[in-house]
């Protein structure tokens, strides 16, 4: 199937752009490629220390400098329940690397934070950053030089993304990324939701609240909800970084065993000197982009990817923008519906087919680009296939219906004609707003503004009674150079019960909200920022706003000689800056790219 013809335009507009610092790119791959084992490179001592520890056989193999060994990154801890199996992964791997005549050790471990443990807390203000400090942990792993290939085992908000902008860096190394799956299905998302904007309208109490929230998130695996741990899992598939079928296997089963046994051999089937060579360099290129923001817009996905694809793009030598995302959404139906775009969760969105099917309908609509490289070869139609075990043997077939059409729908049939993510741009900025999950009554707001600076003052407000009429609130000095740009969902049940009571109501905000927004129309990562100079420092309460997610709109009524001459708010960033480690970051902040940017501390580029 030929590709359709604006999917086509907007890869050929990527490339065009990105021609210089992409062929710089692949130059330095390739330099980096001198032959096999890459150990060979080392000396005696450092080669020694490299195998001082391992068992007599890996010692042996590794010592002799003849077979592939893998690098295994792993982002294991046992308070994340999505990390938590990775425990027993890298013995896994290692006996499964024996089999084949390979060896792996655990090359390093990144961090992990949880955005749902730190949201509203003063670590969360660190989350963001968290991203960049996991790719440079990566470097420092595979720096060693020990490594033939490569496997990342992560899963979560920032983790994947700083595994993948990390590996980036090793361009020449074959990586497969290693999931761990989602955890059984909890109490519906709806009623967890219900249940916090009652908390939030004072109807139960704390009690009743952590009930509902243990009954939500209670057991190893990723949280059920169309996030972007799980939009992560997603991208991985659709990219050609995951096995196929991998993302959303639960763990603690045969199949998810199996699976993390096959990548470990398949990795060092795609070694330099194999036949499939496939360093993640060439995997990820212009139409890999291209396919994870098709997935990101047909799956109603997390906002945090026009950030987190922008960086790992660009880790790639690749420029996308936000603009990108926009030209796509016209073009890419929604055809999943999984919460907070629908009631359903991963799992169900899973049993329904899943991404063997969406892959499938994309490709066979020409939404996808079906020849890219992948880690298990040449074209992505294998993406279209389901794993099963047959005993102990895996096999793989193709999924051509959909089990539950109210979850996964066809190309055919979607449930909307373009993606839901959409750019807004004004006199105040640029910004993203994701409208997935917003019912189109709500997509327009005409308003006054009311203007915070911090997720308390909004509360107060709130508590006070303030906030019972049609209004935006504008909450900035959130973005990245102010406090690091943390996620503002302390927001999301009291927007959501004003807007419920027939106020219109919206945000306009320079920080994050990440997979979960839901259905009041949140404009976020406006840029420029606030604590830059953006036009957010001139807002003043009583100004008129409008916000349309369907023209695009964000602007400010106010004469533009009048605003350009009011003085800017200031943010005393120093103040609020200690505490929980934030202040080793503030080096962070002070050299941060823009949200469109990035949101990056890290220099990819000469």
């Amino acid at each position: 199937m030929p590709v359709h013809a604006k999917l086509a335009a907007a890869t050929q507009a990527i490339i065009d752009r990105s021609r210089e610092r992409r062929a710089r790119y692949l130059a330095r791959l390739d330099a980096a490629i001198p032959g096999s084992p890459y150990r060979g490179q080392l000396g005696c001592t450092n080669l020694a220390h490299g195998f001082a520890a391992s068992p007599a056989e890996d010692k042996f193999r590794i010592k002799t400098v003849k077979a592939p060994n893998i690098g295994i990154v792993t982002a294991y801890n046992d308070m994340l329940s999505a990390h938590q199996p990775f425990e027993t992964y890298p013995e896994i791997i290692k006996k499964a690397a024996r089999e084949v005549g390979a060896t792996a050790q655990v090359a390093g471990g990144v961090p992990a934070m949880c955005d749902g443990i730190t949201q509203g807390q003063p670590g969360m203000e660190l989350s963001l950053f968290s991203r960049d400090v996991i790719a440079m942990s990566t470097a420092i792993g595979m720096s060693h030089n020990m490594f033939d290939a490569g496997l990342c085992l992560g899963v979560c908000d920032k983790i994947v993304p700083g595994l993948v902008i990390g590996a980036l860096r090793f361009g020449h190394v074959p990586f497969i990324f290693v999931p761990a799956g989602p955890m059984p299905t909890g109490i519906s998302n709806d009623q967890k939701a219900k249940v916090r904007q009652q908390y939030a309208a004072g109807e139960v109490g704390q009690d009743a609240l952590l009930e509902s929230e243990a009954a939500s998130y209670h057991a190893p695996g990723t949280c059920t909800f169309y996030g972007t741990a799980n939009s992560n899992q997603m991208l991985m598939e659709i990219m050609g970084l995951h096995l196929p079928g991998a993302a959303f296997v639960s763990p603690g089963t045969p199949l998810r065993e199996a699976l993390t046994r096959a990548a470990a051999q398949r990795v060092v089937d795609i070694t330099v000197g194999k036949p499939d060579f496939a360093p993640i360099g060439r995997v990820v290129d212009e139409r890999a982009i291209v396919n994870g923001i098709v997935g990101l817009l047909a799956t109603g996905g997390s906002t945090n990817h026009t950030l987190h694809l922008v960086a790992m793009a660009r880790a790639a030598g690749i420029l996308i923008d936000w603009g990108d995302f926009e030209a796509l959404s016209h073009v890419v139906p929604l055809l999943a519906k999984v919460y907070p775009n629908g009631k359903a969760d991963v799992n169900q969105f899973h049993a329904a087919g899943g991404m063997a099917y969406l892959i499938g309908e994309l490709l066979d609509a020409g939404l996808l680009h079906e020849d890219v490289l992948t880690v298990v070869g040449q074209g992505l139609r294998p993406y279209a296939t389901a794993p099963a075990l047959e005993g102990t043997a895996l096999h793989w077939a193709p999924v051509k219906t959909s089990s539950d059409e109210s979850v996964l729908s066809s190309a055919s049939k979607p449930f909307s004609a373009d993606g839901g993510l959409r750019l807004l741009q004004g006199n105040l900025g640029r910004a993203v707003i994701k409208v997935s999950a917003v019912k189109p009554e709500h997509r327009y707001v005409k308003a006054p503004a009311k203007v915070f600076e911090s997720q308390d003052d909004f509360l107060k407000a709130a508590k006070a009674k303030q906030l019972e009429c049609d209004f935006i609130a504008v909450l900035r000095f959130q973005g990245p150079k102010a406090i690091g740009m943390p996620e503002l969902h302390q927001l999301t049940p009291t927007l959501a019960n004003l807007q419920d009571k027939g106020f219109k109501v919206a945000l306009v905000t320079d920080g994050r909200m990440s997979g979960a927004s839901g259905k009041v129309p949140a404009a976020i990562h406006v840029s420029p920022e606030a604590a830059a100079g953006g036009a957010l420092a001139r807002v003043r309460d009583g100004d008129i706003i409008e916000l349309d997610a369907e023209t695009g709109a964000l602007r400010i009524e106010v004469d533009a000689a009048e605003f350009a001459a009011r003085t800017p708010a200031t943010f005393a960033i120093a103040a609020p800056q200690f505490g929980m480690g934030r202040e080793l970051f503030g080096s962070l902040r002070a050299v941060v790219s823009t949200a469109e940017e990035g949101a990056s501390i890290l220099t990819l580029e000469d």
